[in-house]
Formats: C-alpha cells, sequence, structure tokens
C-alpha cells in the first residue's frame, strides 16, 4: 500500500513526499509583476512539501488577470523567478511554476486594453481591479494571429522558468481561465476548428501542450483541468468527450504530471485516472471538509500519485510534519488571502 510519505518521480525531479502545495493567487508581486523578496521566504518556507506548484503567472501582459500577480514575459520577471528558485532549491524543495493566462478575466484597468478570450462572451460576475469591483469586461475574440501569439507566450515563460532554474512548469486549464475558456461550451462559440466539437475545443489546449512541450520536454511540464467547473462562469455540457479528447491528445507526450481539481457534481479525478497514464495529482476540492483523511484514502488506494493542498499549504509551512505527526493545525486568515504584505503570509509559525 502506498503512502503520501513515500518518494515520487514526478517529470526529471524525486519528491520525498507526495504532499503537495497546491497553486494559489496571494497578489504579493510588484506593481509590475515581479516576484518579490516576501514571495522567495514564503515558497521557501514550504520546501518540505514534495512538490510546491506556484501561484498563477501570467505568461503575457495581455493574460494578467488581477493587480500584483506575478509575470514571466520579460528579464526582470525572469530574475524574480531565479531568486524564488534559488531560495525552494537552497531550503531543499521543488517548484513548477503555474502559467495562467486569464483571458476573459481580466479588465482595462488591469491590462490597458481590452481582454481577448476565444468568443466575445461576457463572464457574469464583477472582478477587483485595483480600485474596486468592476463588472468584465467584454471579451476580443482571439484571431488566428492571437492564437499564435498566446501559444507563443506559453512556450517563451516555460523556456524563461526553466532559465530561472525552476523545476518545471504547470499549464493552467481549469478554473475559467484561457485555456479552459477553450474547453467550455458557454465561453467557446467559434465557428472555426477550435470550435464546436469535443475534439475542436480541446484543439488549442493540446496544440499549446505539444507546443511547449517541444519547447522544454515533457518532463518539466504539467496541466491543470477542472472538469465540470464553474469558477469564472463556466459551464461544460460534454465534460466526459471534452476532457476525454483532451487526454487523449497529450497523454503520449511524457508530461510530467496531470493535476486534476474535484469539482462537484463529477468525479473528475477517477475520470482522469482512468483515463491518463502518467502521475496523476489530485485535489479534492472546496466541498471536502477532511482533506487530510481524503488524500490517504486518495493514495493508498491508487486513485492518484500524490494530492495537493491549498488553504491548509497557505496557513501551515510545515504541512507534510504535521499531517505526518497529526498535529494540530494553524487555520488559514481569509482576510489576509490577497491584503499585500507578510501578515497572513510569512508570519504563519511551524511546529
Amino acid at each position: 500500500m502506498t503512502s503520501l510519505f513515500e518518494a515520487l518521480r514526478i517529470g526529471a525531479i524525486t519528491t520525498p513526499n507526495r504532499v503537495v502545495m497546491a497553486p494559489m493567487t496571494r497578489n504579493r508581486a510588484s506593481a509590475t509583476g515581479v516576484p518579490t523578496d516576501l514571495m522567495s521566504e514564503y515558497y521557501a518556507q514550504r520546501a518540505s512539501f514534495g512538490l510546491i506548484i506556484s501561484e498563477g503567472v501570467q505568461p503575457a501582459a495581455i493574460g494578467q488577470g488581477y493587480p500584483h500577480t506575478p509575470g514571466l514575459h520579460n528579464d526582470e520577471q525572469t530574475a524574480g523567478w531565479k531568486r524564488v528558485a534559488d531560495a525552494v532549491h537552497g531550503a531543499g524543495g521543488h517548484i513548477f511554476l503555474q502559467l495562467m493566462h486569464a483571458g476573459r478575466i481580466s479588465h482595462v484597468d488591469v491590462i490597458g486594453t481590452q481582454p481577448v478570450a476565444p468568443s466575445a462572451v461576457t463572464p457574469a460576475g464583477q472582478l477587483f481591479t485595483g480600485s474596486g469591483n468592476k463588472p468584465f469586461d467584454q471579451p476580443r475574440e482571439m484571431t488566428a494571429d492571437d492564437l499564435i501569439a498566446a501559444r507563443h507566450a506559453y512556450v517563451d515563460a516555460a523556456q524563461r522558468a526553466v532559465l530561472a532554474g525552476c523545476d518545471g512548469v504547470e499549464l493552467h486549464a481549469a478554473n475559467g481561465y484561457l485555456l479552459n475558456q477553450f474547453l467550455a461550451d458557454n465561453s467557446n462559440q467559434r465557428t472555426d476548428q477550435y470550435g464546436g466539437s469535443p475534439e475542436n475545443r480541446a484543439r488549442f489546449v493540446i496544440e499549446t501542450v505539444r507546443a511547449v512541450v517541444d519547447a522544454v520536454g515533457g518532463d518539466k511540464v504539467g496541466i491543470r483541468i477542472s472538469p465540470n467547473g464553474n469558477f469564472n462562469d463556466m459551464a461544460e455540457t460534454q465534460v466526459e468527450e471534452t476532457h476525454g479528447a483532451l487526454l487523449a491528445g497529450i497523454d503520449s507526450l511524457g508530461l510530467a504530471f496531470l493535476h486534476v481539481g474535484e469539482q462537484p457534481g463529477f468525479a473528475g479525478i477517477k475520470f482522469s485516472r482512468a483515463h491518463w497514464s502518467g502521475v496523476l495529482i489530485g485535489n479534492t476540492g472546496y466541498a471536502d471538509n477532511d482533506k487530510i483523511a481524503s488524500a490517504h484514502a486518495l493514495v493508498e488506494s491508487g486513485g492518484a500519485d500524490a494530492v495537493s493542498f491549498g488553504r491548509l499549504a497557505l496557513a501551515n509551512p510545515d504541512l507534510p510534519m504535521r499531517i505526518k505527526e497529526g498535529t494540530v493545525m494553524n487555520e488559514p486568515d481569509s482576510q489576509t488571502f490577497y491584503s499585500g504584505g507578510a501578515k497572513g503570509y510569512t508570519d504563519y509559525p511551524t511546529l
């Protein structure tokens, strides 16, 4: 029976345990998207996790969704991520950077221009822009040139991540951001080869994954999905068909991992395990009130190879030790999730 505390080969690295830090937006980068020294400290504090997956990192300026999120599309940002990677590695850890193009989940006040998306469909809801909450802008439907530019941005960011010394990248195809927007039929209403059928809706994601793999190698690339997710006004009516087409298109590429966020109404981790031959990282989602027990059960049953934790990782820098020893957990302070500064970020106590 496999344990959470057994080593695991993930791409080119071997992790000391199967406890993964999930990507979480924390809004602590500079105004120009440069990772700060505080971010280096935050990630280095969590080096005992088998793998750290960073917060979402915009691969292009037009891909930014929120204020003070980090980028990876210029030399200053690359140098900032090198400082983060050096700090994590110096503490004995491993880190993949999550590449997150926000697509339509943005605003002109954040990026200075109209957001882009598969189709000109405005998401419901509002976005915090730095000067209050505002309704989402209507996005501009991506042209053929836009698609090429977006693919190139992912490739360039992945190459920069490797140059910075990071262990790899995770492509964010979940939670309503750009790649997920292509998969979901309510946000993708295209009539060309990138829309209509499940195979067509999966096409841009598959092409992007292949391009990144060609650039940096499959052992440095992971992908995150959230089948049946509704966050950021997503709605999918062909969940199995679309994600089945996606997984069929990338399963042979030798990726480091598939990261699956469980969503209400669909057993995404179980579905993915049946359609994926590589390493699978499961996240049991917000609705799971006993994540530690679920993590043990998932790994011990073979339902997943590793399990990622969000809020527990945020509040417990030494979470693997706390799980192993069965000790009390720090409670996360939701008021400081996105507030900036060290409070609620680097000041959670360790054992």
